[in-house]
């Protein structure tokens, strides 16, 4: 299940305004930002190993770059907020 875009930023900027650190809450943001892509990325190459040489193939490699440019985009626009927000 993947969370909205704003409900991840609204979670991440509470806890980090109860953090009160605005260095390691840009740094927690970071991390964050990291594991979601990699979540993303992960999940785009399941898609692409189930699909190895599945008359569908074609179709499933698609559906995984769309998965990785949406966990590429999550993380780039969290770790921009954080630059922006709590830098």
């Amino acid at each position: 299940m993947r969370l909205p875009l704003k409900t991840v930023l609204a979670t991440a900027a509470l806890g980090l305004a109860v953090a009160g650190c605005q260095s390691k809450a840009e740094e927690e943001v970071n991390k964050q930002a990291d594991a979601i892509g990699e979540s993303y990325d992960a999940e785009a190459k399941l898609v692409e190993a189930r699909a190895e040489n599945a008359p569908d193939e074609k179709q499933a490699r698609e559906k995984a770059e769309a998965l990785r440019a949406q966990g590429d985009k999550i993380e780039k626009d969290l770790k921009e907020h954080a630059k922006k927000d709590l830098d």
